[in-house]
This record gives structure tokens, C-alpha cells and sequence, in this order.
């Protein structure tokens, strides 16, 4: 990993083995005025299908900037950072609440963070289509 713009439909090995250390991630939404909301999060990536994914309550203000931006999705980006290597995907969000989705996602962070999420009955997961991916390291 130590270019800039990386291909989101083979990115190295490197660039893969940083997303499954366990990283603090921010996820950036759009507000309906625009400005920016960042905020940390859980992010988890499977370059295979290109979907990076994030579990949240379906009442946060992330899940509610994403569903603001109507059945096309959101654009948004999700960071991370370890001293001077960072990696951001960026591409489209929905949140979905199927429950074998859900669950998917929460048995993905478990793995990466090497903890079970909350129990949380509002859980949903936002699923972002990765289509840019951007790192160093």
C-alpha cells in the first residue's frame, strides 16, 4: 500500500491486510444541508464483493443522512488512520435492514474487532458500494 489511488476491483494485499486490523474507522455523511457529519465507527470491508459495511442504530444520524438521500443511496466515505497509513473507501450507502443482512454485518465486526456488538433490536447496517478506494502506507 503505498500509492495514493488504489483499484477498487483488486486492490494489494497490503491495502486488504489494513482493513482487517482493528482500526477506529470515521464514516462521512452528507446532513440535508449539505455540511458534512463524521463520526467514528466500525467499518468492515470485503473487497470481493466491493461493500464495505457499517452497524448502527436506525434512528443515528448516519442512518438517517443516508436514507435522506432517497432510494439511489448516499455518497459517503469511510477512514481510517495508523500513524502515517490511511485508507479511505468511498462509494454509495444504503441502509438495509434485512435481518440475515443485519447479521451478516454484525458477525463481520465481530470477527475484525475481536468483540460481539450490543445486543441493539434497532440495529441496522449501512452497506456502502465501494467504487473508490484511496490509501498510503
Amino acid at each position: 500500500m503505498t500509492r495514493h489511488s488504489v483499484d477498487p476491483t483488486s486492490p494489494d494485499e497490503p491495502y486488504l491486510a489494513f482493513w482487517r486490523e482493528r482500526h477506529v474507522c470515521t464514516l462521512t455523511t452528507l446532513r440535508p444541508d449539505g455540511s458534512p457529519h463524521v463520526v467514528p465507527v466500525g467499518v468492515t470491508y470485503d473487497a470481493e464483493t466491493r461493500l464495505a459495511r457499517v452497524i448502527t442504530s436506525g434512528t443515528s444520524t448516519k442512518a438517517r443522512n443516508v436514507r435522506a438521500a432517497g432510494p439511489e443511496g448516499a455518497r459517503v466515505a469511510v477512514c481510517q488512520v495508523a500513524g502515517r497509513r490511511w485508507a479511505t473507501l468511498e462509494g454509495r450507502a444504503r441502509v438495509r435492514t434485512e435481518p440475515e443482512r443485519v447479521a451478516d454485518a454484525e458477525r463481520r465486526y465481530a470477527e475484525r474487532y475481536e468483540r460481539t456488538p450490543r445486543i441493539n433490536p434497532a440495529r441496522v447496517v449501512i452497506e456502502i458500494e465501494v467504487d473508490r478506494a484511496l490509501g498510503h502506507g
